[in-house]
This record gives C-alpha cells, structure tokens and sequence, in this order.
C-alpha cells in the first residue's frame, strides 16, 4: 500500500487551555508533512478574528502550508474580501471557501444585505483576485440543505468551475459511500481533485450528534460496534481500527489523499496515520 498524502483541519482556540491544545496538537502532527493544514470559522462567523490569528501564528512559526477557512456569513462583500486580503499580505494564500453555517438559533441561512449570496459567488470574487488556492466542501452523504444527492454534485460542479481548485468532502463511514460519489462526479463532467474527509471518533456520541445534524449516514454496525465497545472500554481501539480500515479501502479504491478532521487532539488521527505507512519526517521548530 502507498503511503497517502494527507492533511489536518484545526480549530482556532478560545481560551489559553485550548491555545495551548492547539500547539500541541500541532507538535504531533507536524512531523508527519502534511500537504496543508486548515483552520476553521465558527458558526455565524463566530471565530473570525481567532481564526485569522491562528493561521497567521501557525503560518509564522510551524513552517506548515496553511489555509484560512472563509465564509460569508454575516458580513458584507467588501468585509469578506478584506479578511481575504488579509490572509494574502500575511503570506497564507490557502483558502477554504465556504458559505457557512448561520448563526446559533437562526433556522438558516439568510445573506447578509451587501454580502455574497452564496459559496459560488465567493469563490468567484477570490478567483478573481488571482492571489489563492482555493479549496471547497463536499458531500458524499445529501446535505441537509439540498434537494437531492444531484443537486449536491450541481453545486458542487458551479463552485468548481467558478474558480475552486480541490474539494474537500464531508466525513462519512463507508468507504462505497466516497467511492459512489466520486463516481457520480465523474459522471457530471467533474474533473478536479475530491479528497475525503476523515473524522477519527475520539468520542462515539459525540460524533453521533455530529453526523445526524449534517446528514451523514450512520451504518447500523457502526452504531453497534461503538455502543458494544463503549461499554466494554474498547472505544478507543474500536475508533482506531475503523478509521485505519477505511483508509485503506479508500487507498485500495484508488485514493491518494487523505483530510483529517482533528478536533484539536492529535493522537488517534497519529496512530491512522502511522498505520497507513505515514511516518514522521521532519521536526517542528520555532512554536511559541
């Protein structure tokens, strides 16, 4: 087996614990040379400014290629573009481009007057710029928000030709899930790079709750597997196996790129990487 290419998405922190989380989430994980590393917005925009002091501390200190998520969720166009902008003189010209989820309480989402209506107005205006990579969401599973999975691949195919040079899907269970949708993109005449999206369960119910609220599928043996080996204290080794047995089917099926979504605690996604043959390369330095 080929040793996949990967990548990891962080959160930005909100208080001093959760800083120094980061970091050293950070610290594990450099070594294994990821391609980029992502950190993400809040709902409603919440984290905007913590956002863009993470990645630019990240960008000045680790030596990773990191990209900045945006969204145009209440704010306006020249706002969105400002903090785009920003990102650009700090020397982060990565930029995952998304709409957002709406604020807490909002049932959904609502423009913000003189700010961009959706996703592919955004990546249209940062592509014009001719200063990003530009980077979009993806999803294997119907959003909770679309009308069919058709629909999904329709948007997904506009926000690719408006100027997104990769995608980065939704977690899912099931290889066949990624495999399936892969093979529908092709079908719609998409040609560029979808990369999966991994989420290593650090806790069962927790990513329960996650998957229910954004759509994605839970498999009934998955449901089993987790509830079996919670209550036998094997979570964790449970969490490690499925993740590496994914990996691999994906990897088997073709795949040679990974997405991990982190939530900020490294060693589950280390321990799948080491699996697939991930090891590391080189030493973190100069991380404050």
């Amino acid at each position: 087996m080929t040793a996949p290419q990967i990548s990891f998405e962080f959160f930005p922190p909100k208080n001093l614990e959760a800083s120094f989380r980061l970091w050293d989430t950070v610290q594990v994980l450099a070594p294994l040379a990821p391609r980029f590393v992502s950190v993400t917005y809040g709902a409603g925009g919440t984290t905007r400014e913590l956002t863009r002091d993470a990645v630019a501390t990240l960008h000045k200190s680790s030596g990773l290629n990191v990209a900045a998520h945006l969204t145009c969720v209440q704010a306006s166009r020249e706002e969105t573009l400002a903090i785009a902008d920003s990102f650009a003189l700090a020397g982060v010209t990565d930029i995952v481009a998304l709409r957002g989820d709406p604020p807490q309480g909002a049932g959904h989402f609502t423009p913000h007057p003189g700010g961009f209506a959706n996703s592919v107005e955004l990546i249209q205006a940062l592509a014009e710029t001719g200063k990003f990579a530009i980077r979009v969401g993806a999803y294997p599973d119907i959003h909770p928000e679309a009308a069919s999975a058709q629909a999904d691949i329709d948007w997904l195919k506009a926000k690719l030709d408006a100027g997104a040079d990769e995608a980065l899907t939704q977690f899912f269970f099931e290889a066949e899930t990624f495999f399936r949708f892969r093979d529908a993109c092709a079908k719609a005449g998409i040609d560029k790079q979808i990369t999966p999206g991994i989420l290593p369960i650090e806790n069962w119910k927790g990513a329960r709750n996650f998957a229910r609220r954004c759509g994605t599928y839970i498999p009934a043996w998955v449901e089993d597997a987790f509830d079996k080996a919670t209550r036998d204290g094997r979570e964790d080794l449970l969490a490690t196996a499925i993740c590496t047995e994914l990996c691999s089917e994906l990897i088997d099926g073709g795949v040679d790129k990974l997405h991990f979504y982190t939530l900020n605690r490294p060693e589950l996604t280390r321990d799948v990487c080491h699996a697939l043959g991930v090891t590391p390369k080189v030493a973190l330095q100069n991380v404050a």
